[in-house]
This record gives C-alpha cells, structure tokens and sequence, in this order.
C-alpha cells in the first residue's frame, strides 16, 4: 500500500523560498532550486504561488512584514528623531548580521542582481527602497517642523545620506563586515545629525 502524499504546508514552503531568494537573488535562484529547497515538485510551485515571480514578490512581502519589518516598526513608534534612526540602524545591523538568517537586507541584496529583461521587477524593488527613503525624509521634515531639529536642517539630504547608509550597512553585513563594526559605523552616522 502506497503512504499518503507529504502535507504541503504553504507558509513553510513560502519561508524556504524566501531565504533563499534572500541568500541567492531572484535571477540567481533557478526553478530547480526552487524544488530542491522545497522538496516538491515545479508544478505544486507554480500550482501554488503561479510563477517564479509571483513567489518572488510574495516572499519580499512576507520579508518586509516579518524580519523587514523592523523599519517600519521603528519609525511608527513615536520616539524622538535620534531614538528612532538609532533604532532603525542598530535594528537593521542586527538583522543584516544575524547568524541563522541570510546577510543583509533582502530587498537591497536582491535589486543587486535584476537584468534589463526584468525591468518591471527591478523597478518595483527600487520602488519599495525609495518608499523606505521618503519615510526618512518625512520623519526628518517632521522633527524640524517640531523643533527637534534645527531650522537650517535640509531634511531632504539628510533623508538620503541615511537611506544610502541603511542600504550600505546590507552590503557590508553581506561582505562579512562584523557586527560590532556597523554598530561602531552606526554611532559615527548618528553623529551627523544636528542639535537644536
């Protein structure tokens, strides 16, 4: 008598597929990866998720609403400008650096590898990074308009040096750099923002 079919549990196939999006990029995950990380079959895959980048974009959900989501938990919180920067770096370095779960951030290290002929998923990263910039901005036009922040304050390039930093400190964390180093390049960054 044959056993019955293995259980496929959706959620758990959907978390192995991110990780290893996360690990491998979206070009450089294959099917086959796919349905050896998954142990199933390509066609339970495309039955279940629809396609390679349906999956894709499902999983950089499921990132930005678990893991991911420590941005927007920390710029939701309601603390003071600095509190919150320094929860968002420190947050992000320890995420980045985190021994059981891929380096960096799967939304930066996964743009890094999106040719031309998948201009419309690029475009949809770069848009969900340049989301992550506007908060910044508008968390910084806000401490100004609050006082926290000088008058003089342009909030704008501020915005971006620090959005450049997040993004930056994914790539060191996935180039090896320590932890305790992004956490000493955190401080240094922190630094720059002005006193009233």
């Amino acid at each position: 008598m044959a056993g019955r079919p293995r259980q496929f549990d959706r959620d758990q196939a959907l978390i192995k597929a991110r990780n290893l999006f996360w690990r491998q990029g979206y070009e450089g995950t294959s099917m086959s990866d796919l349905v050896a990380e998954l142990g199933i079959a390509s066609a339970r895959i495309y039955k279940a998720f629809g396609s390679k980048e349906q999956l894709f974009r499902e999983a950089i959900a499921d990132y930005e609403k678990q893991e991911g989501g420590f941005a927007d938990r920390a710029l939701s919180a309601g603390g003071n400008m600095r509190d919150t920067l320094q929860t968002l770096l420190m947050d992000a370095v320890y995420l980045y650096c985190h021994p059981d779960l891929p380096q960096g951030c799967m939304v930066v290290a996964s743009a890094a590898s999106v040719s031309a002929e998948n201009e419309t998923l690029k475009t949809w990263l770069a848009q969900h990074r340049l989301q992550r910039t506007q908060q910044i901005i508008d968390h910084l036009h806000h401490a100004v308009h609050n006082g926290e922040l000088p008058d003089t304050t342009d909030a704008e390039s501020l915005g971006d040096f620090f959005a450049v930093f997040l993004h930056g400190l994914s790539v060191q964390a996935r180039d090896g750099v320590p932890e305790s180093r992004l956490q000493a390049a955190v401080k240094q960054a922190l630094s720059l923002l002005p006193h009233c």
